[in-house]
């Protein structure tokens, strides 16, 4: 292991080993998202089964990440990360190895456990890397693992299912990167905790961490915010693809494509743009950031609304409205992110990254794929029995899955509307 370096000497060499991991840790868990059709098919899942792949990883990650961000709060944040990646690019290796759906299901358990301790441990670096005016670009930055992770996945990995005829065959190649890359980020140095802010922080415990978080209002309006985005957020990853198959009846290559379009291409431009627009909003003081991040979010409300309304017909109009939206969505990191570092003292950002991860992936990130699974079963059985007809049929399949995708631009609203609401306490907040 490399020495501690208070100052970080080489900030940009952390973020970018920090971006790498990130695209790695999106690019392992959307895997399934991408080979869900053949993953159906060959164990006879519906959209309920579907569903819970995302869920159940959901939660594993949601609750191991507490204990982990308590740890990286406590001890060295560069091991605790070596272990977590070592863990979960195993661990995706053996999803291509899955025997059956329950054995597949335990498989993601092991990559949401190593995949935990990630989020709020990098979110913990940056903060003292950067400061606070320069913290929406470090995190855009930091962010672009999510696109990249996601256009990977999606680009790349219909092709390798094609040329190996197999979906297993992308599970057991993505190995192999995150174990190299566990021995760079094991050499990193890492800066010591509040030096961003020009503080020291104490290295007295705290009594009552998540007691303490709680008190502040603003994480709470922040909390409530993640919920809604990531229950807006997974299921258009987990269903875009099968979506597009079904109603616009694309191959499972074109499909992947598409949706590497709207949820991958879009992040370049929503996180780079986005956090240079959010750090100058932030420069005019107040709580310009997350204003401006409210508005962005009810721009991709309205957009991805437009894109199920207008574009049931046509695949550009579609595309083009659902990737505009997206585009939007991803001001979300650079807005919000920001905003919990300002607000939380240096000695419980890891854990308070952990608290609101906890809270965005058990209500939200769990919940959505599968009430928009088990919606989508729902609406294709009324389908169904609306025209008469005998039997399900891929047809009747593809409506459900249609119709409930609008839960999706409901909870970008909804997120919109509790940015806001952070935004009237941040100043509070931070000044206390």
């Amino acid at each position: 292991m490399a020495k501690d370096d208070p100052q970080a000497t080489q900030p940009g060499k952390v973020l970018f080993l920090l971006l790498l991991a990130n695209l790695l840790n999106f690019f392992d868990r959307s895997l399934p998202a991408v080979v869900a059709e053949p993953i159906r098919l060959e164990f006879g899942l519906s959209d309920l089964q579907l569903g819970l792949l995302s869920t159940v990883f959901v939660v594993v990650y949601a609750v191991a990440g507490l204990p982990l961000g308590r740890l990286a709060d406590t001890r060295s944040r560069r091991t605790v990360l070596v272990w977590g990646l070592v863990v979960w690019s195993l661990f995706t290796g053996f999803g291509g190895l899955a025997w059956s759906f329950i054995s597949l299901l335990i498989i993601r358990i092991g990559v949401g456990i190593g995949e935990a301790c990630y989020a709020p441990i990098a979110n913990s670096l940056i903060a003292d890397m950067y400061p606070s005016a320069r913290r929406a670009r470090a995190v855009g930055i930091y962010m672009l693992g999510l696109p990249l992770g996601l256009m990977l996945a999606f680009f790349g990995v219909g092709p390798i299912v094609e040329a190996f005829d197999s979906w297993r065959a992308p599970f057991l190649l993505a190995a192999l990167p995150g174990l190299a890359l566990a021995w760079f980020i094991a050499r990193i140095p890492e800066p010591q905790r509040g030096a961003a802010d020009g503080v020291v922080a104490s290295t007295e415990p705290v009594v009552h961490p998540f007691r303490t978080l709680l008190r502040i209002p603003t994480l709470w309006w922040v909390i409530a915010s993640g919920l809604t985005i990531n229950f807006a957020a997974y299921p258009t990853s987990g269903f875009l693809v099968p979506l597009l198959q079904r109603h616009f009846q694309l191959s499972l290559s074109v499909a992947a494509s598409m949706t590497g379009i709207i949820v991958g291409l879009t992040g370049l431009v929503g996180l780079t743009v986005g956090g240079v627009l959010a750090d100058r909003m932030h420069s005019r003081g107040g709580s310009g950031r997350l204003l401006f991040g409210a508005a962005m979010l009810a721009f991709s409300a309205a957009s991805v609304f437009g894109a199920l309304w207008f574009g049931a017909q046509t695949l550009a109009v579609f595309t083009t409205l659902f990737a505009l939206g997206w585009l939007a969505y991803y001001t979300y990191f650079t807005s919000v992110y920001p905003a919990i570092h300002d607000v939380v003292e240096p000695r419980l950002r890891a854990t308070a990254m952990a608290l609101y991860f906890a809270a965005m992936y058990l209500l939200g990130g769990a919940t959505g794929p599968v009430v928009v699974g088990a919606l989508s079963d729902h609406l294709a059985l009324s389908a169904m029995q609306a025209a008469g007809a005998p039997e399900m049929t891929e047809a009747f399949k593809s409506v459900g899955l249609y119709q409930a995708m609008y839960l999706v631009p409901l909870m970008l609203l909804l997120t919109a509307l509790f940015i806001y609401g952070a935004s009237r306490s941040y100043v509070r907040d931070r000044q206390s």
